[in-house]
């Protein structure tokens, strides 16, 4: 356990280094949102130290399923040269080796049919070595996302997006969870916050993450708001929020005042302002003078992101082994 010492910051963090952090009670909201003794920095819920110890767990379980000769794989196709998803892409690949997980990168030029990229599919779909397939979106215009997606098969949907994985998601039984909506229950459960009861709002229904998080909180007994940009008075939903997850993809659209003394603010979105400047979808600083807890852009939900898929292709290498 953690000794003693001065901070100047604090991170919410599963396992602080002794240097670094010392223990505390913290007055709980009476919401008790947040347990009594916890470990925190100023409020900020460190999605890095998260995703680290979540990502050796992961290394532990690949050397246990090398034991046992199977290798997990992930196979990543990008199509065309958006840099943004060749970073991420790389991004992929290099945590993939180091988590020791094989990675079958397959990059393809933009002007890759439809036909030629659905036989990929089929042929990863097939291939023994591998356990979840990733095609990273966006793809260009005249390919059908829908078609290309669905052509994964359900057992390889390493992000959770076949529409088996989410009408399994819908019914509480899920298969595979859909990456950053599954890293965020994650930050939630190492915060040690329970939802149970709670009123839980997310800004945003996409398909990639505010729909699947609705339902994910709505499995850990919360009642949730699922907000949009046709909803009314939006400050007064976003008020109400004991937690608060953020992700429509708008920079700091959620003004700091909008929230609830003592909620839990967990910011999805990653925004660019000017030539460098990263923000989220929350003002983050009055926010966080309100909040009990609260996650930074960058470094919060991002880093959650691949540690999922790579922990979703963990979990497919399991159920191989376990039909050896």
């Amino acid at each position: 356990m953690p000794g003693s010492g001065m901070v100047s910051k604090t991170v919410f963090s599963p396992q602080p280094s002794p240097s670094h952090l010392y223990k505390t009670t913290l007055v709980a909201y009476s919401l008790s949102l947040i347990p009594e003794e916890v470990w925190f920095v100023d409020k900020i819920i460190d999605g890095k130290a998260i995703a680290a110890e979540i990502r050796e767990e992961i290394a532990a379980d690949v050397v246990a399923l090398k034991e046992q000769g199977v290798t997990p794989g992930l196979a990543v196709v990008l199509v065309g040269d958006d840099p943004a998803s060749r970073v991420y892409v790389t991004m992929k690949e290099k945590a993939c080796e180091k988590a020791g997980i094989f990675s079958d990168e397959h990059k393809l030029p933009a002007e890759t049919t439809e036909a030629q990229l659905l036989a990929l599919i089929d042929a990863l779909n097939r291939d023994p070595r591998i356990d979840g397939i990733l095609v990273q979106l966006p793809l260009p215009d005249h390919v059908d996302e829908s078609k290309v997606l669905e052509a994964i098969s359900p057992a390889k949907d390493a992000d959770g997006f076949h529409p088996y994985n989410v009408g399994r998601l819908v019914t509480g039984n899920p298969l595979y969870q859909p990456c950053t909506p599954f890293g965020v229950m994650k930050m939630l459960e190492h915060t040690g916050v329970d939802l149970t009861g709670k009123d839980v709002v997310v800004v945003g229904r996409s398909n990639i993450v505010g729909k699947p998080v609705a339902l994910m909180c709505l499995a850990q007994h919360a009642t949730v708001t699922l907000c949009h940009s046709r909803t009314r008075d939006l400050p007064a939903k976003v008020g109400q929020a004991d937690v608060l997850i953020a992700a429509v993809g708008r920079a700091e659209m959620i003004k700091g005042d909008w929230i609830k003394e003592g909620a839990v603010v967990i910011d999805v979105g990653v925004n660019r302002v000017g030539e460098k400047k990263l923000v989220g979808d929350v003002e983050f600083e009055p926010a966080k003078q309100r909040a009990s807890a609260i996650t930074p852009v960058p470094g919060g939900v991002g880093p959650m992101t691949i540690t999922m898929l790579l922990y979703n292709t963990v979990e497919g290498a399991k159920r191989r082994a376990a039909q050896q």
